[in-house]
């Protein structure tokens, strides 16, 4: 943070004691773990920050910064976290070489691991054992001095360092540990990656917020007075309050400018920036251009190297800078006394200028004539049109990204070398394995949850690769792209790409061939090719364990667990356990989350909900824990976590769990959006309108197809629509076909839901239309059929899920045939219903055990079994009630089983429920709520469409009387 300063801190008593008060100060009971400081750029954070820092260092406390940079695209991850790192190394060496001992993937963000002179070598560290060495480091730190860690700028952390805040708000850091991260809130535009951030660490307990207002007029007035000892006239005083706005930065230069006699003060407030660089002498001049080309802070090594002043030049000029108050002194380094100042001074900058600066620092640190990293070079060379450069500094910076777990950061310095290397010039003069780049690429993108799009990329790149490309390259990309197959979407064969990959190598002992084996044996497995599977697998495992490929070897011991064992699943079960333990210990992050996932879909498939839920979590935790909550595994594990809980009827925990930490990528948000609209729904809501954002990502991801079809069949049904009740099951089928096969197994619940939506909506269906409703009525049984029988076949059987939809298919299709006046026994269809309803209860799906008992409590009633029907619809009504899901009890009341509108008891409401009612009767929007509580407007809707229905309320003024009505608002 900034050094002392004379000044006064004007305008700021109330923040500086709420601030110190939450940091410990004093003897209050305020204390809180973490503060975000938020304020528009120039108000003052980092003055409030020097101020409180000088009050808690008097107090004893020991407080340290870090500060994030604005490099564009050419981020650094964990940047703030090696300046802390490098800072308690300085202060406490001991305590530092300690825990470095005990968390040695800590040294990787040492500040001389990090420069281009750092060893290259090292592989790829595991994200949450570097997390657990800062946290360790922070607690260690505060042992003999409680400490106070500040990280500014957060506006221009990187991902990873987001990330690493994340945990270490999420963890426990002792009382004696606080952390305060500022930002800048004018910054943060809607798609600023922050954003969503900070709504996720606003909801956690412990974090607190401070915002910085502008200053009030007389707060600005006394400024003046401060910075101007000899007083300016009132109209002045008055022309720099109306153009200031408050801002603290823009006070002090305005003031500063108007205090020299004769001096014109410019109307635009970038000029006033400039206004001390127009006093300065040409060698601090240049001195200062220098510096702001390097960004907010520079080392004197590298000011040194690039500014091409000589020792004394540069000396007088840096004492200039420094007296001046434009560049502050920090160590070996230093930094605009305000970042907006540093960036005025660049954009003033010409052209040619501009470039020739960005050529000197890329040549200062290619040839080593002072430290950096490999990201600054790239970023300087590109900046300087020295593209060949920029292109294998590129690279380096992605790999380093890498190794300590950054892969957003890493594929964008991927992206930035491959688009480089297209220029076929460059590719043809440069040695650069583009195979390998290409790959790179794909791991990261795939390690940030953007699996299609690297497969896109890896299709792309192998259509181009000319005929004479080594088969090395080829066959990494087919692999990588088999497995990138495997896990997405594709009417290609993922199988024919291994086993093409595998031909094209030799038999020799490499690396590449070990993982190109591995990888075939994954594919085969996955495709039930068992026998084939484990003797590749065995000879990918001799190959990978004589070259000491360990996480090789922990992928194969997951693969081989599902090859080995297709009986009784304790086996299976067992094997996965154990290969869960292997790869963690292993270091093996990808197999870990593999094996934990494939675990907890064995639970899954027999309906064994709790040990299915305790084993998705663990691997949703891991996920987390690893900073890698998208890629592979990892979302999947969330996904089959919220989908449990949305079959179990737990929709309030489903909802939760859906509330991911940071900003998903788009194809995993609308993954999840699936469950909030089908709750939604379900509690009466209509979603029509969000449909067709839905149905365009079928044929991306069939999951799509399989949970918004039926969405799409209930508000056909809503609108009476029998015809459009049909028309999704045969759009979503052409699609799945294409991607899954004809006999997909979702099929057979696709046509279940259809005729389902049908029956209800047959009625009030012209007579003229019904015979062709009919006939395609028998072609869905047939195409149930068809798949039932086939997974019947198969070993272990039709699942409990599977069985209750084949059965309730059959039912659903004997209620259509009565509906339609064909000779059906009521019997037989009341005993049909009766087994769909014992199946369903065995699943454990609770909206379609009530859907079923619904309907089976008309057919009781329509058939004189008055009793039994009250005592099914009791149950159905009871379900009902406990989802929230009102169009249940409206079609309870159809069948004559209850008066209409049963609310559900007020005081069932939730403590969020209640929060969310009491804004709602205020007459807020679902978007003002949702911006008031920090959550998202989707998850409002959903909430207030329970709210209605526990209320028995049909719209939102209707909720609000009731709720004053019955005293529930406060």
């Amino acid at each position: 943070m900034a050094t002392r300063t004379t000044v006064p801190l004007v305008g700021r008593d109330t923040e500086l004691e709420q601030l110190c008060s939450w940091l410990g100060s004093g003897e209050g009971d305020e204390r809180v773990p973490v503060v975000l400081l938020a304020g528009d750029a120039g108000v003052g954070k980092t003055r409030l920050l020097t101020e409180a820092r000088d009050r808690l260092v008097g107090e004893g406390r020991r407080v340290v910064a870090g500060h994030c940079l604005d490099l564009g695209d050419s981020g650094l991850p964990y940047l703030p976290f090696t300046e802390l790192l490098g800072r308690l190394a300085t202060d406490l060496p001991d305590t530092v070489a300690t825990i470095v001992g005990h968390h040695p993937a800590l040294a990787r963000l040492q500040p001389g691991r990090r420069t281009l002179a750092g060893d290259e070598s090292v592989g790829a560290v595991d994200r949450s054992a570097l997390f657990d060495g800062v946290h360790a480091l922070l607690g260690a730190a505060a042992a003999d001095q409680p400490l106070v860690v500040v990280v500014e700028d957060a506006h221009w952390a990187d991902q990873s360092t987001r990330d690493l805040l994340t945990v270490l708000f999420t963890r426990d850091l002792g009382p004696d540990v606080s952390l305060v991260v500022s930002y800048r809130a004018d910054d943060l535009h809607r798609r600023h990656p922050l954003r969503r951030q900070l709504a996720e660490w606003s909801r956690l307990s412990g974090v607190r917020r401070l915002g910085l207002a502008p200053l009030a007029d007389d707060a600005v007035a006394a400024l003046v007075g401060a910075l101007v000892p000899g007083g300016l006239g009132a109209a002045e005083t008055g022309d720099i309050v109306a153009r200031a706005e408050g801002n603290a930065f823009f006070v002090e230069e305005l003031a500063s400018a108007a205090a020299e006699p004769g001096r014109w003060v410019p109307t635009d407030l970038a000029d006033v920036l400039l206004v001390r660089l127009d006093r300065l002498d040409d060698d601090a001049r240049q001195v200062v251009r220098a510096a702001s080309v390097a960004g907010r802070t520079v080392s004197h090594a590298l000011l040194a190297a690039a500014s091409g002043l000589d020792d004394i030049a540069l000396e007088v000029g840096l004492r200039s800078a420094v007296e001046s108050h434009v560049l502050v002194p920090d160590g070996e380094r230093y930094s605009f006394r305000h970042a907006l100042l540093g960036e005025a001074v660049y954009d003033d900058l010409l052209p040619g200028e501009r470039v020739r600066l960005h050529q000197a620092f890329a040549a200062s640190l290619r040839e080593g004539q002072a430290p950096g990293t490999a990201a600054e070079l790239a970023r300087h060379s590109r900046l300087a049109h020295d593209l060949d450069t920029a292109l294998h500094a590129s690279i380096r910076a992605g790999r380093d990204a890498m190794a300590v777990g950054g892969p957003d950061e890493a594929a964008t310095h991927f992206e930035a070398a491959l688009q480089l290397l297209g220029d076929p010039e460059r590719g043809r003069a440069l040695d650069v394995d583009r195979a390998g780049l290409v790959a790179d690429l794909a791991e990261a993108l795939t390690a940030s949850g953007r699996s299609q799009r690297a497969a896109a990329l890896l299709g792309e790149e192998l259509d181009r690769l000319p005929p004479s490309a080594p088969d090395a390259w080829r066959a990494r990309l087919m692999v990588l792209r088999a497995y990138l197959l495997l896990i997405t979407e594709t009417e290609d064969d993922p199988s024919e790409l291994s086993t093409a990959a595998v031909a094209l190598l030799p038999d020799d002992e490499t690396p590449l061939r070990a993982r190109v084996l591995a990888t075939h044996a994954r594919v085969l497995a996955a495709y039930r090719r068992h026998d084939e599977a484990q003797t590749v697998a065995l000879e990918a495992l001799a190959l990978a364990e004589r070259l000491g490929l360990t996480d090789t070897v922990s992928d194969l011991v997951v693969t081989l667990s599902q090859a080995r064992h297709t009986g009784p699943r304790a086996g299976l079960r067992e094997a996965l356990v154990e290969a869960v333990a292997t790869a963690r210990a292993a270091g093996a992050a990808e197999a870990e989350l593999r094996a934990q996932f494939l675990l907890g879909r064995s639970f899954e498939d027999h309906a064994e909900w709790e040990q299915a839920e305790e084993t998705f979590r663990r691997g949703l935790q891991r996920g987390d824990e690893l900073r890698l909550p998208w890629a592979p595994y990892a979302f999947e594990a969330r996904w089959h976590l919220v989908f449990q809980y949305v079959v179990r009827g737990d929709w309030d925990a489903a909802l939760e769990v859906a509330e991911t930490p940071g900003r998903p990528p788009a194809l995993q948000e609308g993954l999840l959006d699936l469950f909030r609209l089908h709750v939604e729904q379900a509690r009466g809501g209509d979603v029509s309108d969000r449909l067709p954002a839905l149905r365009r990502l079928w044929s991306t991801e069939g999951l799509f197809a399989v949970h918004s079809a039926p969405l799409e069949m209930v508000e056909a049904r809503r609108r009476g629509d029998a015809a459009g009740t049909l028309a999704p099951y045969d759009d979503a089928v052409a699609v799945l076909t294409r991607l899954w096969g004809s006999t997909f197994p979702a099929r057979v619940r696709l046509a279940a839901t259809a005729l389902g939506s049908l029956a209800e909506v047959l009625p009030s269906t012209p007579t003229a239309e019904r015979p062709a409703l009919l006939e395609r009525v028998d072609r869905l049984l047939d195409d149930g059929r068809e798949v039932a029988a086939r997974f019947e076949e198969r070993a272990g059987g039709w699942g409990p899920e599977g069985r209750a939809w084949s059965a309730r298919l059959e039912a659903e299709v004997l209620r259509l045939r009565r509906l339609a006046d064909q000779p059906v026994d009521h019997g037989r269809l009341v005993a049909a219903w009766r087994e769909v309803e014992e199946l369903f209860a065995a699943y454990g799906e609770a909206h379609e055990l009530a859907t079923v008992r619904v309907v089976l409590s008309g057919l009781l009633r329509a058939g004189g079994d008055v009793a039994a029907a009250r005592e099914v619809a009791e149950l159905a009504r009871e379900e009902a009630r406990a989802l929230g899901a009102q169009p249940l009890l409206d079609a309870l009341v159809a069948t004559g089983a209850r008066p209409a509108r049963q609310p559900v008891a007020s005081d069932a409401l939730t403590p969020r429920e209640a929060e969310i009612l009491a804004l709602v009767a205020e007459g807020r929007t679902n978007g003002e709520i949702g911006r008031q509580l920090v959550i998202a407007t989707k998850t409002v809707s959903v909430h207030v469409s329970r709210i209605l229905a526990k209320l028995g309320a049909s719209s939102r003024t209707e909720a609000a009387a009731l709720a004053h009505r019955r005293g529930l608002l406060g």
